[in-house]
């Protein structure tokens, strides 16, 4: 016959944050052992993706006690916090409006030659 399990802890649900699984003891007995909840890992709130080079944890794990500093981040600009592709897209985009500045400044100036001339 089967021998029957009983949860250890007080949550008598089958719920998702009471999932189990089935241990044998070294005496042979079979008991519940808690299951932690699968973590999904930060995401980019960009683009949606995940960020690639930090592990997937619950949110608890990545306090500063318990992860350290190289674990928790990527080593560049927003590292951690931005997928590298939102990364180079905003250093772009800057890029592109500084360009966008410094030619409007040349067409300016070009204007202002041009009507100097037409004066005299």
């Amino acid at each position: 016959m089967v021998q029957r399990l009983t949860y250890r802890k007080r949550h008598s649900y089958a719920t998702k944050s009471n999932q189990t699984r089935v241990l044998k003891t070294p005496g042979g007995r079979l008991i519940y052992q808690t299951a932690k909840k699968r973590a999904s890992g930060p995401k980019c709130p960009v683009t949606g993706k995940r960020i690639h080079g930090i592990p997937h944890l619950r949110p608890a794990e990545y306090k500063r006690s318990r992860l350290s500093r190289n674990r928790r981040t990527v080593n560049r600009a927003y590292g951690g916090v931005l997928s590298g592709s939102a990364v180079r897209e905003r250093i772009i985009r800057a890029f592109l409006v500084e360009e966008q500045k410094i030619v409007k400044k040349v067409l300016k100036v070009q204007k202002s030659k041009e009507k100097q001339t037409a004066r005299s």
